[in-house]
């Protein structure tokens, strides 16, 4: 992604993720059908926090993620954030909690990505067109 394309990207996230808290969870709080939670994270580098909408998945009394990119060739920033940590913080409605992060590998990663295609079809396209397999992490409460 280019320079424009990043900062409108970045713009964009901020304003979903003002929207969502604004609203508490009542705008802004699905994508092409699918629910969102606000997602924050310490990066990687920085060390601050960031926070991101992203699409989540019920499994096993926690919530999946993909670092889908909308089918960019490239993880997302906050999937790489999420590799480095053990833990974050989700908001779902106006309900804050930390969660414990762990990043599926191997046949955990198969059932769950299984699990978001029966769910969300879509995803397959980002799959494909971004030519890597998507990870997915399951965000568990703490």
């Amino acid at each position: 992604m280019n320079r424009v394309g990043h900062t409108i990207w970045r713009t964009a996230n901020r304003a979903s993720v003002w929207i969502y808290r604004t609203s508490k969870g009542r705008i802004a709080a699905k994508a092409k059908g699918s629910p969102v939670l606000i997602l924050t994270v310490n990066g990687r580098k920085s060390g601050e926090p960031f926070s991101v909408p992203v699409v989540y998945f019920e499994r096993d009394g926690g919530w999946l993620v993909v670092g889908s990119a909308g089918g960019s060739p490239q993880e997302p920033q906050w999937f790489k954030n999420l590799r480095a940590t053990d833990h974050a913080v989700v908001q779902m409605g106006d309900q804050r909690r930390d969660v414990t992060v762990r990043v599926l590998g191997g046949a955990d990663r198969d059932q769950a990505f299984d699990q978001v295609l029966t769910e969300s079809p879509g995803f397959a396209d980002y799959e494909q067109k971004s030519g890597r397999s998507m990870p997915v992490a399951l965000l568990t409460p703490r």
